[in-house]
């Protein structure tokens, strides 16, 4: 849970609705498979499905106010992996600071997966 200070008030935004504006965010992008997830228990990355794309964000607040975002996530076979990630990363920029006016410190994009 983060907190936002405003001039009205204080917000307070739940990491299930930021993850899911940021999965969002990430999956729009062109040559997103989808978001990704390491079974503990066998070691395999898995895709996840719409409902639980939560689970391959991580979110990480500051004492500052600001948060860090880290994401899973599985690539088309073919695509340019740094130009995705750059793109992804623009992206959930973009919207979580558009939806949510929350400030962003760092997005970490690890590619766990390329899917054919």
């Amino acid at each position: 849970m983060i907190r936002l200070q405003t001039e009205k008030g204080e917000i307070s935004i739940s990491d299930a609705a930021l993850s899911n504006i940021t999965g969002a965010a990430a999956t729009s992008c062109f040559g997103v498979k989808g978001m990704a997830y390491r079974s503990m228990t066998d070691g395999l990355v898995h895709l996840l499905r719409r409902e639980a794309m939560s689970k391959g964000v991580r979110i990480i607040p500051h004492e500052e106010g600001d948060i860090s975002i880290e994401l899973h996530i599985i690539v088309e076979h073919g695509v340019n992996i740094a130009a995705v990630c750059r793109s992804i990363i623009n992206q959930v920029r973009y919207m979580v600071s558009e939806n949510t006016g929350a400030s962003i410190r760092s997005i970490d994009v690890c590619v766990d997966s390329m899917n054919m």
